[in-house]
């Protein structure tokens, strides 16, 4: 089964920019949240899948590690094409000890603690945390697609 590229963005400006999916159900839509939030992106060691519904299983734990915010809004999420991608950097603490191979992120609605995970990629290449390393994706770098 497949969905078009129109309700692909829909779902995905409704999801990250917060903005209605229209004619879902009636006229007036999905609505958007009253208080849009924020999502926050971790980063992990092990490879996520379909499974992983604990924001920290196998999540980052090198000293000064946290999760980074990032505001549902257009201003920060673009949707196009099947794609939503991050509009400013997301840049994490600097790692002031500890040592780890990071090959995941993950998207979910808790700023700490077990949260509850929602979306989740494997990077494009693994990414070696140790001290002075700072992680950052870079505007566009992070990309989620439905398809």
């Amino acid at each position: 089964m497949s969905a078009t590229n129109q309700f692909e963005n829909d779902l995905l400006s409704l999801i990250f920019e917060n903005i209605a999916a229209q004619n879902v159900g009636d006229a007036s839509g999905l609505q958007p949240a009253a208080a849009a939030g924020s999502f926050y992106v971790s980063l992990h060691t092990a490879t996520l899948d379909d499974t992983h519904t604990d924001q920290t299983q196998d999540e980052s734990a090198y000293t000064s590690y946290a999760r980074v915010a990032v505001a549902r809004s257009s201003a920060k999420w673009t949707v196009a094409a099947g794609n939503c991608s991050n509009d400013d950097a997301i840049t994490f603490p600097e790692a002031t000890g500890g040592s780890e191979s990071v090959t995941d992120f993950g998207i979910g609605f808790a700023a700490s603690a077990a949260g509850y995970l929602q979306i989740f990629g494997v990077l494009g290449a693994a990414l070696a945390i140790s001290n002075g390393i700072q992680a950052q994706f870079v505007a566009g770098q992070l990309d989620i697609s439905l398809d």
